[in-house]
């Protein structure tokens, strides 16, 4: 605390010395609103726009006549100094087009990576059909669906079987996705609550080397930004096999003269039912909706506010073993207790403001609130504990969730070198009621009450970062974050209240070598922690239920040429413990230390003019150490998996893509005595686009293979057995599955 306050000090020391700026905005040419993340040069020294189009030149950089702007989806665009001190709007328009890998460079900045070049053109290429398709926009990364379509996805991610989100931080907007001390697990995220059309960007990394990212981010973070602005007005209907449907609608609520002054009001809604591939009917059930309002004051001011939310409700077919499908008891889409399924809803609210001080300085704040419910009945043992009645189980919360996020940053030249600052405090309180296991029978009876509580859950972080341009050739940064913990459990069965208040200190160290204008190498490095739920740190008395995890990176962004632009990673992870709450059975398991490692490789080709090969391929290590040789494999944890497709994307007519999703075989226990099998999925979208509407297709797997999505080493008894048996228990995945949708745009 006593370095961050020091560094805090220092910040505030640089920013006193007041400069002076040529600023102006850069907007786009065709929808008029800010384009951010434009490269500005000026001579040798480079200036990026921010999220409102903004780009701040200081006059020390008096000698110069022409700036050059470069942005991928636009044509780059030379103006004069003295229009821009002549123009009193001081507005710079660029035109639209198809992103292009010659675009991307590999470069040293203070403020901008190849990572977020990547990230750009992967979103404007890549088809997002589905709630599901948000999270594969990440390299590497994969999911699974296993209980009706309404429950969050399972993640896997570097040698991670990351449940529902245990080691992977997942924000929207600033806002916190995952769950703490959830009902059903740990970090538990439910993404659909966003709408995919509303997505304007994915932010993310791998490994802990964020110092402004805190809770959960061992593995990565994902964060989202949706859209401020929308072009155009558009209604899209949807329709499938298996009794699918979907309404998804998009609209400006201010005129065309209000938007062109700085604001912008946008409503969306998705309606969403299908009745499932399953033998036993899904009867999926989703409503969204989505209000957000954007409004740049002036240069130095910009608020953002939003609502969102959703229900839903579903039936599952749930988890089955593999002996009951070679039986032929039931088929490989089919069920053992027709009567799983939940129900869950999420509705947000969040505000933001930006102000940019005249010295160059920026603040952000903002602040957040979810009210959530959960209620979700499964059973994955059959009638392994009660012969007569079935083993189901529900699990339930009802949640209110509070937060805020605030940050000061500042670009500064300090001895001739540029420097990037920040500081930043983050907060969120949860108040969760009645968190319940227990055991039920038909969704109606409620047979033994396992577990019941309440938990208060608050989070504060703090943070402070600096990254020096040392040269052309070598940048540094290096940050320190501190999290500090409230956990409170108040058992309502034991009648029990206990509080305990651990905290963590995570430093970082983030080294690029620019080694030319084609190659830049790079060392990340960091300290991060295993999240645990509140009944874990209680149980524990606050002792080790932050586990260190240390991660380091060693990687390089390779430009070949113009065509051909290479990401490729050497990495490794170490974890002091891995505790993990059981909330299926409300037991408390240590997982133990565990290391992994492994190889990340993505590129990205454009083999001829508007058409794209991508190619993710994702190698794994993960070990437990400190057990016997014969036990040290990770159940479930993906050791190689690859996500590629071919894309042609033109401003004619005509768009399309194919791709694949493959998963390796991996154990599916310590022993590796029981196996997980892998998968080769191949999905196809196909687009036809006029100015007015638009027609396309999708196919999920292409090839109608039968496949596992998610797998299982259970234990379990069906009811005609007399002893349990442990093996594979699946959900399958989707077979083939056409789409057509119909898009209509008007203003």
């Amino acid at each position: 605390m006593r370095n961050l306050f020091i560094l805090f000090l220092f910040f505030s020391f640089v920013d006193s010395f007041h400069s002076q700026v040529i600023d102006f905005a850069v907007l786009d040419s065709v929808n008029h609103f800010p384009v951010e993340h434009v490269q500005c040069i000026v001579n040798s020294n480079t200036y990026w726009s921010d999220e409102n189009g903004y780009i701040r030149i200081s006059r020390e950089n008096t000698n110069w006549t022409t700036v050059e702007l470069f942005a991928q989806g636009y044509i780059s665009k030379k103006i004069q100094k003295d229009s821009l001190i002549e123009n009193k709007q001081q507005l710079v328009y660029l035109a639209p087009k198809i992103s292009c890998i010659s675009e991307i460079k590999v470069y040293a900045s203070t403020n901008q990576t190849i990572f977020k070049q990547l990230n750009q053109l992967d979103i404007q290429l890549r088809p997002i059909t589905n709630s599901q398709d948000v999270l594969r926009m990440v390299p590497g990364l994969f999911i699974g669906q296993h209980a009706g379509g309404g429950k969050a996805e399972q993640i896997f991610l570097r040698g991670f079987d990351l449940d529902h989100g245990t080691d992977i931080q997942i924000s929207v907007d600033g806002m916190p996705v995952n769950m703490v001390s959830h009902a059903h697990g740990q970090g538990y995220a439910d993404l659909h609550f966003v709408i995919p059309e509303f997505i304007q960007q994915v932010n993310f990394n791998k490994g802990p080397y964020q110092a402004d990212k805190g809770d959960f981010t061992t593995a990565g973070y994902v964060s989202f930004e949706t859209k401020k602005y929308l072009p155009k007005n558009f209604v899209k209907l949807e329709g499938g096999e298996f009794g699918t449907c979907r309404m998804v609608t998009g609209l400006n609520l201010l005129s065309q003269k209000q938007r062109e002054q700085n604001q912008s009001l946008i409503f969306g809604t998705e309606l969403f039912f299908t009745k499932g591939y399953f033998d036993h009917p899904q009867d999926f059930s989703r409503i969204n909706a989505f209000l957000t309002f954007h409004k740049i004051m002036n240069k130095s001011n910009a608020f953002s506010a939003s609502i969102s939310g959703f229900t839903s409700k579903w039936n599952a077919s749930g988890q089955i073993p593999d002996r009951a499908v070679a039986a032929g008891l039931i088929g490989f889409y089919g069920s053992i207790d027709s009567k799983e399924g939940g129900q869950t809803s999420r509705y947000n609210a969040t505000a933001e403001w930006v102000n940019q001080w005249k010295n160059g300085a920026k603040m952000t704040h903002q602040i957040f609130a979810s009210n959530y419910a959960f209620e979700l009945y499964s059973n994955f043992t059959f009638f392994k504990m009660d012969s007569i009645n079935g083993d189901q189980i529900r699990q339930a919360e009802h949640r209110n969730l509070l937060g805020t996020n605030s940050t000061w940053s500042k670009e500064d030249m300090i001895a001739t070198k540029q420097v990037l600052s920040s500081v930043g405090l983050q907060s969120r309180f949860d108040l969760v009621e009645h968190l319940e296991l227990s055991h039920t029978k038909d969704r109606s009876i409620t047979l033994q009450q396992l577990m019941l509580g309440n938990v208060q859950q608050m989070n504060v972080g703090i943070f402070a970062n600096q990254k020096w341009q040392l040269n052309r050739k070598w940048s540094l940064e290096y940050g320190l974050r501190t999290d500090f913990f409230v956990h409170r459990y108040e058992d309502l069965l034991l009648a029990q209240d206990k509080q305990v208040h651990p905290f963590i200190v995570s430093p970082k160290l983030n080294l690029r070598y620019q080694m030319n204008d084609r190659v830049q190498w790079y060392l990340f490095n960091g300290k991060g922690f295993h999240s645990n739920d509140t009944r874990v740190a209680v149980q524990e008395n606050g002792k080790n239920i932050l586990p260190p995890a240390y991660g380091s990176d060693l990687g390089a962004f390779i430009k070949l040429n113009s065509k051909l632009v290479c990401q490729t990673a050497l990495w490794f992870l170490w974890m002091g413990q891995e505790f993990i709450y059981v909330g299926d059975e409300g037991v408390v398991e240590a997982g133990g230390k565990s290391r992994r490692f492994g190889y990340d490789l993505s590129i990205r080709y454009e083999c001829w003019k508007h058409v794209f090969i991508d190619l993710d391929l994702n190698l794994a290590s993960p070990r437990s150490i400190g057990v016997p040789a014969t036990e040290k494999y990770i159940p479930l944890a993906p050791v190689f998996t690859s996500i590629g497709g071919l894309t042609y994307k033109s401003t004619k007519n005509v768009s399309g893509s194919i791709r694949y999703r493959y998963m390796a075989n991996r154990p599916a226990n310590e022993q590796y005595s029981v196996t997980a099998q892998g998968y080769f999925i191949l999905d196809a979208t196909l687009r036809y686009t006029q100015p007015k509407w638009e027609v396309g297709m999708t196919i999920q797997n292409l090839l109608n293979t039968k496949w596992k999505e998610t797998q299982f080493d259970t234990e379990s008894k069906l009811q005609n057995e007399s002893h349990p048996v442990s093996e594979i228990h699946f959900t399958p995945g989707s077979p083939f599955f056409l789409k057509l949708n119909f898009n209509v745009f008007f203003n």
